[in-house]
């Protein structure tokens, strides 16, 4: 299979390095305006780095645009003419909708929309699909394409918003944490080395019990709890301070903030 990302930028980039590392295509073409930042990609032997967006399209089976949504609209008209009903196009551009995309190159063209995460280049990435009704029947190619760098949900556009806040934005929002336990590590007396491994291996162990045992977070949480102890006091001097409440706000935020923009996106 032969796949062409459309905008290498970081997560174009990340997406690359997920399908090449994961053996997800015969043949890859990576474009940006300026290539010196992704020259290194073509190491791997089936890459093809160019500015040339109509040569990789042509060239190509599945057609990746990780593009921001202001871009969106001048690069599908540059290669409409060379789309084939061969073409499958992936949109990773926040905001867009299907609808919005068929408008420039047509309703018979297999859109779908794929939101991953950069976790994507180290095959952790959770990635969710929706499509038209024309790429209903190559959303199982998607999943193929986006399993072999983590997990794939299936769901409807309307949710494609919240995705995003929860998958796409959810990377920063978690780091954020990762790095409050750090801080909170080297307050209690750990160099900053340790202090950070100690909160990033902890954060990775407790996504992998909860993935593993199919368990609720209330319920492991409730493990390591015990009366009058310092772990519910602790839990409970955050919630006094507004943890639950703050992360709940800052989704709620960031979901307004993608919806406010969705209608100007071309």
């Amino acid at each position: 299979m032969k796949i062409a990302i459309i905008g290498a930028g970081n997560l174009g980039k990340s997406i690359a390095k997920g399908i090449l590392n994961s053996n997800g295509a015969t043949h890859m073409f990576l474009t940006k305006r300026n290539t010196r930042s992704i020259k290194d990609y073509e190491s791997y032997g089936n890459v093809t780095v160019t500015s040339d967006n109509k040569k990789a399209v042509k060239k190509s089976d599945v057609l990746i645009f990780a593009l921001q949504p202001s871009q969106m609209k001048s690069v599908l008209e540059e290669i409409k003419k060379e789309l084939t009903d061969k073409h499958v196009i992936i949109s990773t551009a926040a905001g867009l909708e299907i609808e919005q995309i068929e408008q420039l190159i047509g309703s018979d063209k297999y859109i779908l929309r794929a939101m991953p995460n950069t976790a994507i280049s180290v095959g952790e990435s959770m990635t969710c699909i929706c499509s038209n009704s024309k790429g209903e029947s190559r959303v199982e190619l998607a999943e193929a394409i986006f399993n072999r760098m983590g997990s794939s949900m299936i769901i409807s556009e309307h949710l494609m918003q919240a995705a995003t806040v929860i998958c796409a934005s959810g990377i920063a929002f978690w780091m954020r944490l990762i790095r409050a336990t750090t801080q909170g590590a080297v307050q209690l007396g750990f160099e900053a080395e340790e202090a950070h491994e100690l909160a990033v291996k902890t954060c990775s162990g407790a996504a992998k019990l909860l993935v593993e045992s199919n368990s609720h977070p209330e319920a492991e949480i409730d493990k390591v709890t015990t009366p009058r102890g310092c772990t519910i006091e602790g839990l409970n001097q955050m919630e006094h301070e507004g943890l639950s409440s703050a992360l709940i706000k800052g989704l709620q935020r960031s979901y307004e903030k993608i919806n406010s923009i969705k209608s100007n996106q071309l």
